[in-house]
């Protein structure tokens, strides 16, 4: 079986390490752990891993966020995937900092990448797992806060975070959404 994840960011040094990056931080982690390395393909950078009887493509798309279904529907398309096969990395200012839900589908909740991937597919029934990035931001500084760096109290915690995101990512391919829901939605 093969499954896609799509990991969404801006590429640049001067996104690398802000919250908006979240899915790039998590496909970085998993392509590591598991011997993969990215290389340019269309509209993002790609990598395959193999583990656990499973094939995961490794989608971080070079297309900004706001453009981001431009490398959803280029993938899902050439390698014959359904979006029940695609599981999209995200962070999330509606969720604390640290929690994770796996959802089937749902709405973009002002998200851009979101939101273009919803348009490209013309429905929003995929699999996504939204990382909470917390609102710790004024009123009209959303954007400055998604494109800023972690803070110093959030980055003890961090490498532990993506790792589960990581896990939870392998698991969605290898038990199933509903169980990868069960097991890693947190309370």
């Amino acid at each position: 079986m093969k499954y896609l994840i799509v990991g969404l960011g801006n590429i640049g040094p001067e996104y690398a390490a802000t919250r908006h990056n979240i899915g790039f931080m998590v496909l970085d982690y998993l392509a590591k752990k598991h011997e993969g390395n990215f290389d340019v393909g269309r509209h993002a950078f790609v990598t395959e891993i193999k583990t656990k009887g499973r094939t995961f493509v490794l989608v971080k798309p070079t297309t900004y966020m706001n453009l981001s279904g431009k490398a959803v529907g280029h993938y899902l398309n050439s390698l014959k995937l359904q979006p029940e096969q695609m599981l999209v990395i995200t962070d999330d200012l509606a969720l604390p900092f640290g929690k994770i839900r796996i959802r089937a589908k749902g709405s973009p909740g002002g998200h851009n990448g979101l939101k273009h991937i919803e348009q490209t597919l013309g429905h929003n029934n995929y699999p996504r797992l939204r990382f909470g990035v917390g609102d710790a931001f004024s009123k009209g500084k959303q954007v400055d806060y998604v494109l800023s760096t972690f803070s110093t109290d959030e980055e003890i915690e961090l490498q532990t975070l993506i790792e589960k995101s990581a896990e939870a990512a392998i698991a969605f391919g290898t038990i199933g959404l509903e169980r990868a829901m069960n097991q890693f939605n947190t309370k």
